[in-house]
């Protein structure tokens, strides 16, 4: 832990990443895959659970070795590291279902670069316990697959008029093609950071409002 730094409890540790830090919509972290993947919200989902598969297993190898990395290629250690979860995981993709692998393409392998990965491994797992840095990295792939499942499901539904392949309109809707195209990537995770903007605009106003209305009333 950084000294001066507010120690924060095992549930914080997990809901950082959710909601107020989450690495999509707050950090905007990611965003190759997050505009690649997310034409569907089955591929947006299958490459989250992806990247948290390797963001938990590589954060938990680094806090457990942190003591007896050297500072000195503590950065190329880190990229092995993940580099073997995403080969793992690259194969029982391949084992579980060809049609996601090869939807999801080479960005499985791009995981390797993700910098949400590398950024965890570095400023959290090499300083904190086992416990912390996995509940952090649970977190962070929950808010990212959380962001991913939102543009996927958005893009699906108005690009395709399905939600995981289940049609939801009758045979008079017209889809909005340009959704699934990149454009639509653009426009839908534009939307999503200006919700999110807006909400921790108003949630920041009433924090701020709170000690006025309480020493007015003093």
């Amino acid at each position: 832990m950084i000294p001066g730094q507010k120690q924060l409890t095992n549930m914080e540790e997990l809901l950082e990443g959710i909601w107020k830090q989450n690495p999509v919509f707050v950090m905007v972290l990611g965003m190759c895959p997050v505009l690649a993947v997310s034409v569907s919200a089955m591929n947006a989902i299958s490459m989250g659970l992806a990247t948290t598969f390797v963001l938990v297993g590589s954060t938990l190898l680094v806090s457990l070795l942190r003591s007896v990395i050297p500072k000195e290629v503590r950065i190329a250690t880190y990229i092995v590291i993940i580099a073997t979860f995403v080969t793992v995981v690259d194969y029982l993709i391949q084992a579980i279902s060809l049609a996601v692998y090869d939807a999801l393409g080479a960005f499985i392998q791009l995981i390797v670069v993700n910098c949400i990965i590398l950024g965890r491994a570095e400023a959290h797992a090499s300083k904190n316990p086992p416990l912390r840095s996995v509940l952090n990295a649970l977190g962070m792939g929950a808010g990212f697959t959380l962001g991913l499942f939102a543009l996927g499901a958005v893009r699906e539904i108005l690009g395709a008029g399905k939600l995981f392949g289940v049609a939801l309109f009758g045979p008079d809707f017209q889809p909005w093609v340009v959704m699934v195209l990149p454009p639509g990537g653009f426009f839908v995770l534009g939307s999503w950071l200006l919700l999110f903007n807006w909400l921790n605009s108003r949630k920041t106003d009433a924090a701020q409002a709170k000690p006025v209305e309480g020493h007015a009333h003093v």
